[in-house]
């Protein structure tokens, strides 16, 4: 393929961004390593259905009332009087297995609201970034990849996800292009990929989720292909992909 006619690859820092990045044409993976997307992924992997996730506290709510079970995270804390928060660990288990959950998060669902539009929405994890990657170089489209950030505001898990997905897809395939986004966040993870906890040892949110207790879900989110699925959004729901 010759030099022009490359597919691209580029990186928006946060939902607030996306309006700048958005191609209705373009593939977008919503990236939020801690925590949403990775218990996305665990759910699909232990047999969920479907997801249905929502931007407002109050749409999970109507769900549960009709009978779906939910989940509902704001500020990393799991809000009461719903069946689950955004841990992966909430979702291990027969219990999500043929189910169709309802969730809304702080972050990830904002993301997967703001590209709903754009011509494919997947969830990318360190979970399943194999799988994922191996997929996407099979799509011939550009690829934007949307990190959720906090609450609109960079953050450096999610954008270290983002080059490590630059840099497998770039050993996958010589079809790509890079964005100056995509090419910065590769160096960024070069530098952290033989220790990433070390290297977010001083991240904000890795801060935040250490000091409710939640180290235990840090290290695993940061465990790569732990739930080899790929969910994307059809309509109002995540599935899982199928082969």
């Amino acid at each position: 393929m010759s030099e022009e006619k490359k597919y691209k690859i580029d990186a928006c820092f946060s939902p607030h961004l996306y309006p700048i990045y958005e191609d209705k044409e373009s593939i977008v993976v919503v990236i939020d390593v801690f925590r949403a997307t990775s218990a996305i992924c665990v759910a699909f992997h232990y047999g969920a259905d479907k997801i249905i996730p929502v931007a407002k506290v109050e749409e999970a709510a109507e769900y549960k009332k009709q009978g779906f079970l939910a989940g509902a995270e704001r500020d990393a804390i799991k809000l009461e009087g719903f069946d689950f928060g955004n841990s992966p660990y909430d979702y291990m288990g027969d219990h999500v297995k043929g189910k169709t959950i309802a969730l809304t998060t702080t972050n990830g669902t904002q993301a997967i609201e703001a590209a709903r539009q754009a011509y494919k929405v997947v969830i990318g994890s360190f979970l399943n970034i194999d799988v994922l990657c191996q997929w996407l170089v099979k799509q011939n489209r550009n690829v934007l990849l949307l990190c959720s950030g906090w609450k609109n505001k960079f953050n450096l898990e999610d954008s270290l996800y983002a080059g490590a997905v630059t840099q497998k897809m770039l050993e996958l395939s010589d079809d790509f292009k890079l964005g100056d986004g995509c090419l910065a966040l590769k160096y960024l993870f070069v530098q952290a990929q033989h220790e990433p906890i070390k290297y977010l040892v001083h991240a904000s949110h890795k801060e935040r989720l250490s000091r409710l207790g939640l180290k235990k879900d840090i290290k695993f989110c940061l465990t790569p292909n732990a739930a080899p699925v790929i969910p994307v959004l059809e309509g109002k729901y995540l599935v899982k992909l199928q082969d």
